[in-house]
């Protein structure tokens, strides 16, 4: 079982979860949205007793301090504290393999190309694209409109955010935190055993609220869907205009990256069902302005495409897909995930 500490670093109070030998193979891992280091305890327990496992509460999530994030920065405050927490725990200089998933993964990105020198590899996990999530197309990442109208903190489901910051722990609702859980994280019709789902329930409801943290602000927008990315919280700092971190394909002494996904991921798709282009077209939002506007945004194509690049300057990268998995393939397919990511980082150390 992973230990949970409570670290001050020179930015924030940062929760972890720590396993394994701290003489051994450094690894970090970085949770998603709407969840926390919980997410990771299990894979935890089953990886090689020889690695060094760090699993961080993000700004905002699990039992980290609730600062709030400066999404003009786009994801820079969680890469930041990341940082800030390697030097508390003495691995600044020592590289170590750091994995994301979900927004984890924008935060990976943005980390390498911070510090790519401080990584032995990088692996993604369901990773955002470098484009952010929502309002570009095509695999070039071209905004849908100027402003970026349709992503940023205005695209959350009301209802599953006030029953979020609520503490609804029932599933009485399609938009309870844990019938959402069950729904997208997964490919259904995966489901968790009772205890082990409320404990990530659990997790998922000690994720701060607000204007500041989830979903954050938005601000109003003359374009289709009428809104626009605002300045603060986590869904705005994944947002195309202030989320880009296709620099990764410029970065000196680039890692090998490992991009892993789940064949049935609903959430980072090229037909994502938090996407306002994908449920515009398939009449889920009314008002739809066209495939020309603003198409589903090609997810999957536009992190290929990108990696592709990082590729032709220098580095190298893989692709795995895990079957049967969905946004969350380490808990899924625990085994086909650890068979892929343990190769990875032995080949790598």
């Amino acid at each position: 079982m992973a230990e949970l500490q409570v670290i001050s670093t020179s930015r924030l109070r940062t929760a972890v979860r720590i396993s394994g030998d701290p003489d051994g193979v450094p690894v970090v891992l970085v949770h998603g949205n709407v969840s926390s280091s919980r997410f990771f305890e299990e894979l935890m327990a089953l990886m090689p007793s020889l690695w060094y496992v760090l699993a961080p509460d993000l700004r905002g999530f699990g039992d980290s301090e609730r600062l709030p994030v400066d999404a003009r920065r786009g994801v820079a405050d969680y890469s930041d504290d990341l940082h800030s927490l390697v030097e508390a725990m003495g691995l600044a200089g020592t590289p170590f393999h750091l994995l994301g998933w979900s927004l984890g993964g924008g935060v990976a990105m943005q980390y390498a190309i911070d510090h790519p020198a401080q990584l032995a590899s990088l692996a993604l996990v369901a990773p955002v694209s470098p484009y952010g999530f929502g309002g570009t197309k095509g695999a070039e990442g071209t905004p849908c409109f100027p402003d970026f109208a349709g992503s940023g903190g205005g695209t959350a489901n009301p209802e599953f955010a006030r029953r979020l910051g609520a503490g609804d722990a029932g599933q009485d609702s399609d938009f309870s935190p844990r019938n959402v859980m069950s729904a997208f994280y997964f490919k259904p019709p995966f489901r968790l055993e009772e205890a082990l789902e409320s404990a990530y329930v659990a997790a998922m409801l000690q994720t701060a609220v607000g204007e500041g943290n989830y979903p954050g602000n938005l601000t109003p927008s003359e374009n289709w869907p009428t809104i626009a990315p605002g300045q603060w919280g986590n869904l705005n700092s994944l947002a195309a205009g202030n989320f880009n971190t296709v620099a990764l394909v410029d970065i000196d002494g680039k890692p090998p990256v490992l991009w892993l996904r789940g064949d049935g991921d609903q959430i980072v798709s090229d037909t994502s069902l938090f996407d306002l282009g994908f449920l515009g077209q398939i009449g889920a939002v009314p008002g739809w302005p066209g495939e020309d506007i603003f198409p589903p945004q090609p997810m999957l194509a536009q992190t290929r495409a990108v990696l592709e690049r990082y590729s032709a300057n220098g580095g190298r990268y893989e692709e795995e897909v895990i079957e049967e998995a969905g946004h969350s393939p380490h808990i899924e397919q625990p085994e086909a995930f650890l068979e892929a990511f343990v190769g990875f980082v032995r080949r790598n150390s």
